[in-house]
């Protein structure tokens, strides 16, 4: 049994991170520090080590005398983050079905599971729930390179899912893609597991694509 302790500083960064991705920091105004830190009820030294995380995180734009802002959403970026994905995550989710235990099978199915129930009960939380399964689907593969940039690819896509999922029916859809995409990498048909990941990635672009630009 492990006991995984977060500092102050990253309970700040996963709360704040979460009201960044749900739409709740506008992106307008600058960030309230003390504001925040007392609707936390938290010291600004914390707040702020949080704050400068979520700018390396490319969440944020600091700017001087001025404090923070949330960075903007663009259709550029979107782009950019989804080929970036494109080029890596449906071969490492390939990797991942190679290389895959039973208890990394029983792992995506409860990451799955999660998602699921997210989507069902708690839709703030539906963002890091997607990128949980998908991460699940890649990790087994090993290698850590690849892991780590899927997943910075995956926090950064967050804002983005959670905008493609606003329109009715989009989590309906989500949901049959990701049980396609499970059972082909449970069963190492690798070369479907590749084409569905690589059809969901395309799929989501494409409706942002409409979403942005519109």
């Amino acid at each position: 049994m492990s006991i995984v302790v977060r500092t102050l500083s990253e309970q700040i960064f996963a709360i704040v991170r979460e009201q960044i991705v749900s739409g709740k920091l506008p992106v307008d105004q600058a960030i309230r520090q003390d504001a925040l830190a007392n609707s936390l009820g938290v010291s600004k030294i914390p707040l702020r080590e949080a704050l400068a995380r979520l700018e390396q995180e490319g969440l944020l734009v600091g700017q001087a005398n001025r404090g923070y802002f949330v960075r903007a959403m663009s259709s550029g970026e979107a782009e950019e983050i989804y080929a970036l994905r494109l080029a890596i995550e449906p071969d490492a989710v390939v990797a991942g079905a190679l290389s895959a235990t039973d208890a990394d099978r029983a792992a995506a199915r409860e990451a799955l599971a999660a998602l699921d129930l997210a989507a069902a009960e708690h839709l703030d939380e539906v963002a890091a729930r997607n990128r949980e399964f998908h991460m699940a689907l890649v990790r087994p593969g090993g290698r850590l390179l690849t892991t780590q940039l899927v997943e910075r690819l995956q926090i950064l896509s967050e804002r983005y899912v959670h905008k493609h999922l606003e329109p009715a029916g989009r989590e309906d859809r989500a949901h049959l893609e990701h049980a396609d995409l499970i059972d082909a990498w449970e069963t190492g048909d690798v070369d479907r597991a590749r084409v569905l990941a690589r059809a969901h990635i395309e799929g989501t672009l494409t409706d942002l694509r409409r979403q942005l630009n519109g």
